[in-house]
Order: structure tokens, then sequence, then C-alpha cells
């Protein structure tokens, strides 16, 4: 159900949610509700937590209204059903209603496991399930996603940038998509696109030091960071988005150097494959023992800022001068 259904699709069926997802098990409940509405807008609607139903109450939610031919009932956190309902809805989702589309939501974990299973052995039974988003690659093919259904074109470099500035959570960044889509309609969202709109957020600022920093543009790494504290930047964003690009470009060192594809070096750096050539860019300067002293120098400025410190200010400068001097020019 990963375009919009039908009512056909949902109506006489049970829709089974399954996942941790919030974000995208709410929009396959909207997506089924607007089905109905369509095709019946006068339908009934309901919504009701599994913990709270009875066999009374679950016959009545399912069964057609009496002011109305047509229902949508959703059932939420099906893991926590009474085991004595087990059956009545194992028996209600082998002949569902006609003009009711049932949708049952489980949140995840094994606690009604059993009932999943047999409800998933059912012909008239449809599961859409949206499996955990946990790393940043995850984050960007959803992005990536959310504009291939707004027909957008993207950058992979704004992608990026996106779920940098943005933050890893499934609805801003969906709305995200919309406003760049919308306020720039046929035009390739590319990452100073990005920047424009969601730029001054905390996390791109940070991401911005780093990339300068590993690069050896000194000037503009300085820059970069008194924007960052002006605005408000915690140190502590500054100095972990600075150890990530040393790391990864430690990583890059050690993995190029036993050969391979970019294919083989991005699953090596747990990066996109596009990703490889910005840290094979970065890294065209730097050599181990640079690498080495620039990891030491990260974590002598991560403990100052931690406590150590009475200038977190200087702390950071004097990081992002000793780790782009290190930086072969």
């Amino acid at each position: 159900m990963a375009q919009a259904p039908h009512a056909s699709q949902v109506l006489g069926r049970v829709t089974l949610v399954t996942g941790k997802e919030e974000f995208l098990n709410e929009r396959t409940v909207g997506s089924v509700r607007r089905a109905v509405q369509a095709h019946d807008p006068e339908g009934e609607f309901s919504d009701s937590l599994a913990s709270e139903l009875t066999a009374s109450s679950l016959e009545e939610m399912s069964a057609p209204s009496l002011f109305s031919a047509t229902r949508c009932a959703v059932v939420r956190g099906l893991e926590d059903l009474s085991d004595e309902l087990y059956d009545q809805v194992l028996r209600y989702a082998a002949a569902p209603v006609e003009d009711v589309a049932l949708v049952l939501m489980h949140g995840g974990g094994s606690k009604g496991s059993g009932l999943l299973a047999k409800l998933r052995k059912l012909g008239s039974v449809t599961e859409v399930k949206a499996d955990e988003v946990k790393y940043a690659a995850d984050f960007q093919k959803f992005a990536a996603s959310e504009f291939a259904q707004l027909r957008a074109r993207v950058t992979p470099e704004a992608l990026e940038f996106l779920v940098v500035a943005v933050g890893q959570d499934l609805r801003s960044l969906a709305a995200a998509a919309s406003q760049l889509t919308s306020d720039f309609p046929d035009e390739q969202i590319t990452v100073d696109v990005v920047k424009r709109y969601f730029g001054g957020r905390a996390e791109a600022k940070s991401f911005a030091v780093a990339d300068a920093t590993m690069s050896g543009h000194t000037a503009q790494a300085l820059e970069e960071l008194r924007w960052a504290l002006d605005g408000g930047t915690p140190s502590v964003l500054v100095t972990s988005a600075v150890a990530g690009s040393v790391r990864g470009v430690a990583r890059f060192l050690g993995a190029h150097s036993r050969g391979g594809r970019d294919g083989d070096l991005a699953r090596d750096l747990g990066v996109p494959p596009w990703k490889v050539k910005t840290i094979r860019s970065q890294a065209r300067g730097w050599d181990e023992a640079g690498i080495s002293e620039a990891l030491r120098a990260v974590a002598r400025a991560d403990a100052d800022i931690k406590g150590a410190a009475h200038d977190a200010n200087y702390t950071l400068e004097r990081l992002v001068l000793t780790v782009s001097g290190l930086r072969r020019q």
C-alpha cells in the first residue's frame, strides 16, 4: 500500500499496520480513511484502543452502522488486546463485512505475535509494515522517496545536508521535502537550496565547520565557527561533527589502502556510495600520522568542552586551527 489505496482495497478487508515507525503507521491509517471517505463522504469513522475493547464493543465497531452503510474502524495497540478477544478478531478477519474497513495497528515487538502470525495467513488481511529507520543513509533514502513521490529532482548532497540540518525525524523530513518542492517547482533541489532554507540550524552549522576544517579551509572554517557560535550552536555539536569527519577520513585511509571499488569502500565506511567521493576529496591531504594527531586534538577539545575549559570558544578555535593545520597543503 505504498500508493494511496482505492476503497475496494480496504472495504471488506482488514488492513494490518505493523512496525515501530509511528509517522509511517499514521500515514497508512490516513490513506485508508481518505479512501473510505472518497467512496462515501457520509461514512462513519471510529478509533479505539485495543486494551479498552470488549466483545460487544468489538462487534459493534466492526459491523455496519445504523446510520451509514460504510464504516472505517481503527484499533490501536493490537499487542494489548485481551487474549479472550483473539478468536473473535480472527473470526471477523476471516470474513470481513463488505462495507467496513477495519484497521488493526500493532506497534512492534513480540507481544501479540501469535495473533499476528494467524492474521497474516488470512487472504482477507493486507499487511503494511513500516520498517524502523535507524541509520543516516536510511533517513536519506526516506527523504529521497518523499521527493520522488512529489516528482521532484534532488541531488545526493542535498539529501545528506537535509538530514543533518533537519534531523532524524520522519515527520520533519517529509514536511521539509514538501516545502522545498512547493517553493521550487520544476527545479532540481540542490545543497545550496537546502542551505538557504535550513542552513541556520545548529546541526547544519556544525556540519559546515567540520567540512571546512577537514578540507583545510582554515579561514572559512573559523568564519563558519563564528556564525555557529553566534547563532547559539552548542559547543558539543561542533566537536561531535569534527570528530565524525576525522573518523570518516581515518576509516577511508584504512579501507582505501586495501583497494576496492567505491561500492566496497562505501560498505566499509558505512556510507552511501556517492558519499565516498566527498570523503576521498577530504582525505587527499591527510595521512595516518596527521589523522592520529587530529583524533587526539578532538579528544582534548571534547574533554575541555565537557568541563576542563573555561572558554569554550577558544577551545573550538584551537581545535579548528589545529586540525586544519595538520592537513597537508
